[in-house]
């Protein structure tokens, strides 16, 4: 029996998308259409995850053509939680885009666009296939290309080619990658792969193959020394659009190397060594990176890679509790980036700049704006018990299981780096008295001219998000439930393969 219910989050996206190019220049309308159509894709994704912790794995064969023949979709723990988790952010940013993205990028298709790159990320979040994957993640490059690229603005083009000429290279790694595996073993499904490959007597170009994934993937991930196009094109779209990247667009990097380096290619000694020296060096280089920056939104992207390192040392550790703390610090990370950068567009609504030189006297001017960003940095820092403390305790905690002492010393170093760079810009942009608003060299309307309606349009999407952040660090006893059924998963990866493999679903509950 095929679940068609698994890939509702998927078609779903594809008919708000073409729904909304038939609104094409209507663009007041568009915001409705766009804003509802992720309200019920929220609920959609509810009902997925709630099927998947009641009864276990789903499973879509399309074309009733049995694995490994066909195209399989897999709906477990891990990837019905991906899907929730985009759910949310791309509501968010369809509320902030609906009152912050100009008219002229809404024209040319700006919210139909949203939708095909969320219909993308979760093509990518529930395929069992990894030709499919690919796929997928071709539709997420040229989606996510069009929306940094829309309005035409020469920092934006000049972004742009940095980040598709890095993402098309990765692409094209991680297509001899899957021509590699499919004239090794003969077969693209995931599972069947991690059969197959187990029996391989080819070690060393298991190895190799195993060595062009994690750099394909390494590229979407921002990872050292591949994360230098991401710094270079996330600050150029308007915030809305960076939201959207800045939460997911890496994840779904790091979700595919959760995924792949847990099924098929489970890490030997040489490998975690080097997973766990990459780490060390993403969280070291993006503190650093993020130490030297005035720019808010930049100081944001180095952040961003800086934190990839925690889940990618989670993955070096590879113990349950080591990936435990990264699929905890993945659930964190999606929503407190995507809030980060809506943050850095409020900023720049209220004062027209997000350089910190130029900015002060905010928590003068707005203090419950201010103490509502300050939910949202003290959960990025990890204050206890907000949701970025839990994480990183328990990758600490793995560290000394393991006896991983320097890579331990690395994410206290990382942590005490994040808590730097976010005080001072604290005491740079809301304690430091205000120079007053700043002139721009474009048409602006200040936070303070809106209509009250309209500013709260603005923060909702910002009161919505740390709301789930709070909820992630006060209910972290749930989420760590979720998470140590996912981390027991990727370890134990035999109820995924009886799943895909009997082309049926379990109906064994979780535990």
């Amino acid at each position: 029996m095929s679940d068609i219910q698994i890939i509702w989050p998927i078609a779903f996206h594809l008919v708000a998308a073409v729904v909304l190019i038939g609104f094409w220049r209507r663009v007041d309308v568009q915001r409705y259409v766009s804003v509802v159509a992720n309200i019920i894709a929220v609920g959609i994704a509810v009902w997925l995850f709630g099927k998947v912790w009641s009864n276990g794995v789903l499973v879509m064969q399309s074309g009733s053509w049995g694995a490994p023949f066909g195209i399989t979709f897999v709906a477990d723990t891990f990837s019905a939680t991906m899907v929730l988790l985009t759910a949310i952010s791309a509501l968010a940013v369809s509320i902030f885009s609906a009152v912050s993205i100009s008219k002229e990028r809404m024209r040319y298709g700006y919210f139909s666009i949203l939708h095909f790159l969320v219909m993308g990320l979760n093509g990518a979040f529930l395929t069992g296939d990894i030709f499919n994957m690919y796929v997928w993640f071709e539709l997420i490059i040229i989606s996510s290309f069009v929306l940094m690229t829309l309005g035409g603005e020469r920092p934006q083009i000049e972004g742009a080619i940095n980040y598709v000429t890095m993402n098309l290279l990765a692409s094209v790694i991680f297509l001899t990658a899957i021509a590699i595996l499919y004239g090794m073993v003969g077969t693209l499904n995931m599972a069947d792969l991690s059969m197959k490959l187990a029996e391989e007597q080819n070690r060393g170009l298991v190895n190799a193959t195993a060595i062009l994934f994690f750099v394909g993937f390494g590229i979407k991930s921002a990872v050292f020394p591949l994360y230098f196009w991401l710094p270079s094109s996330y600050h150029t779209p308007p915030s809305a659009i960076a939201a959207i990247f800045g939460g997911l667009l890496t994840k779904v990097g790091v979700y595919a190397l959760l995924r792949v380096f847990s099924l098929m290619f489970i890490p030997d000694e040489f490998m975690t060594n080097m997973l766990m020296a990459i780490a060390a060096l993403t969280m070291f280089t993006g503190g650093v990176g993020a130490l030297v920056q005035s720019n808010i939104r930049k100081m944001f992207s180095y952040l961003i890679i800086c934190h990839i390192g925690f889940m990618i040392a989670g993955l070096g550790m590879y113990t349950e509790l080591a990936l435990l703390g990264a699929v905890f610090y993945l659930i964190h990370d999606i929503i407190i980036k995507t809030n980060l950068f809506l943050v850095s567009g409020v900023i720049l609504k209220i004062k027209g700049t997000v350089d910190m030189k130029r900015l002060g006297g905010l928590y003068d001017e707005y203090p419950k704006i201010s103490l509502l960003i300050a939910v949202i940095l003290f959960s990025l820092v990890g204050i206890p018990p907000l949701s970025g403390f839990w994480p990183k305790l328990f990758l600490i905690q793995a560290g000394f299981d393991t006896r991983a002492f320097v890579l331990v010393a690395f994410v206290v170093v990382a942590s005490f780096l994040t808590l730097f760079v976010i005080a001072r810009m604290w005491s740079e942009v809301f304690w430091k008295k205000g120079s007053g608003t700043q002139e721009m060299d474009r048409p602006f309307t200040y936070f303070n001219e809106l209509k009250p309606i309209k500013q709260a349009v603005f923060l909702a999407p910002l009161v919505l998000l740390a709301a789930v952040s709070l909820y992630i660090g006060f209910g972290a006893e749930r989420i760590m439930q979720v998470a140590l059924v996912i981390a027991h998963d990727l370890k134990d990866t035999s109820y995924y393969l009886q799943a895909v493999l009997g082309a049926t679903h379990s109906n064994t509950p979780m535990p």
